[in-house]
């Protein structure tokens, strides 16, 4: 099993930046598949930004070229870093990782941009 904490999220003015953090319980070296989701209420989960196949990257048309999603192996954790936030980024983001064919899903940390 692997346990995924998100942190990071909070209020932040349109045009901001914020940084999202997702600690892992247990290594990642071998975890390919992992990324960033987010809901907004009233809304389907989406794919935000993920890794595929190592460091193959995957971004949603609507953040590319404003999040950037990186990793760190030695410290389990996976980090979105969003700039030029706009109000329809307001949303629950979650982390999620695919470990032996099984996906593990973070509780979620909120984002809202809003003046």
């Amino acid at each position: 099993q692997v346990q995924l904490v998100e942190s990071g999220g909070g209020l932040v003015q349109p045009g901001g930046s914020l940084r999202l953090s997702c600690a892992a319980s247990r290594s990642i070296f071998s975890i390919n598949a992992m990324g960033w989701y987010r809901q907004a209420a009233g809304k389907q989960r989406e794919l935000v930004a993920t890794f595929t196949s190592g460091s193959k990257t995957n971004y949603v048309d609507s953040v590319k070229g404003r999040f950037t999603i990186s990793r760190d192996n030695y410290k389990n954790t996976v980090h979105l870093q969003m700039n030029s936030l706009k109000p329809e980024d307001t949303a629950v983001y979650y982390c999620k990782v695919e470990y032996f064919g099984m996906d593990y899903w973070g509780k979620g940390t909120l984002v809202t941009v809003s003046s």
